[in-house]
């Protein structure tokens, strides 16, 4: 069974070369963040609420309409993704 997840998300990488199982917790997280609802029942259907929760966990970083969705979906508090604990390394690129 391979992922059926459109090109454009990974538009940075070879999307030919992506192993769905080594690249999960990538994979996971470029789609909560930049995919729509067909990407996101495609990773549930292939990973499983279960496992997307695991990976999702430990992402270092997720935007905050992405991390909102995740507590929500998943049930679990803001204060347990490890990107609500982790500070950006880069905190504003422009300052005007």
């Amino acid at each position: 069974m391979s992922l059926n997840l459109k090109r454009s998300i990974f538009w940075d990488i070879d999307y030919d070369k992506l192993d769905y199982e080594k690249n999960s917790r990538f994979i996971i997280g470029r789609v909560l963040m930049r995919g729509d609802v067909d990407d996101w029942l495609s990773i549930r259907d292939y990973y499983g609420l279960d496992k997307i929760k695991k990976e999702v966990l430990q992402i270092r970083y997720l935007d905050k309409l992405t991390l909102n969705f995740c507590s929500v979906i998943f049930k679990v508090k803001k204060e347990e993704f490890r990107c609500y604990n982790t500070e950006p390394s880069i905190r504003k690129l422009w300052d005007y």
